[in-house]
């Protein structure tokens, strides 16, 4: 996430951590589904206003890195060097992922995530929604010429792999892997030389 540099933009961006470290510290103590929104503003010193001007509901407390997770996937693309290949970018981020999640301190909020079906319901459709902007990132890069087909499924079993791979007993070992049999996916999609590009077909 691009580091805020005016003072409103850092003082904005401190209230939103603000928030989101009084929710989850809260959500821990107590339990999900037992405080409520009011709580959570109350114990932050904010209005309830302020707090959805950052947060559109209360289980985007519990994903506050939400957008952060997006930018980078979608960056493992688009900022990758000239030529370079697409499939170890991507692993190579989801690896990094994996690991913020998989850290000791993540334990008892995937433990919360897990047990919550508002937020498993909540997590789902984040993940298909990073994987539709992960796709669309793919698709629009003039040097992978694969369908746009290819490039949806691609991203969905990148986004997939990060799933597989937090449950697995060796989740670095996991995402090796899952993007052995993407990248041989991907290959499998790939034109032939001197064959014209179809990165529009379907």
């Amino acid at each position: 996430m691009t580091v805020p540099t005016g003072r409103r933009e850092r003082k904005k961006a401190a209230t939103r951590q603000k928030i989101a470290d009084t929710a989850l510290r809260l959500f821990l103590e107590h339990g999900y589904d037992t405080v409520g929104i009011r709580d959570v503003a109350a114990e932050a010193d904010v209005a309830v206003t302020t707090l959805f001007s950052h947060f559109a509901s209360k289980e985007a407390l519990v994903f506050e890195q939400d957008e952060n997770f997006e930018q980078r996937l979608t960056q493992a693309v688009t900022g990758r060097a000239p030529h370079e290949p697409l499939i170890p970018a991507l692993r190579h981020e989801i690896q990094a992922l994996v690991r913020h999640c998989t850290a000791d301190s993540a334990a008892p909020i995937w433990h919360m995530i897990d047990t919550s079906p508002a937020l498993r319901k909540y997590e789902e459709s984040m993940r298909l929604r990073h994987a539709e902007s992960l796709a669309t990132a793919i698709a629009a890069d003039p040097d992978l010429p694969q369908t746009t087909t290819a490039c949806h499924a691609i991203a969905r079993f990148a986004i997939d792999a990060f799933s597989l791979a937090r449950e697995a007993a060796d989740p670095r070992a996991a995402v090796d892997e899952i993007f052995h049999m993407i990248e041989a996916a991907w290959n499998a999609t790939s034109p032939s030389p001197g064959a014209p590009g179809t990165a529009s077909s379907t």
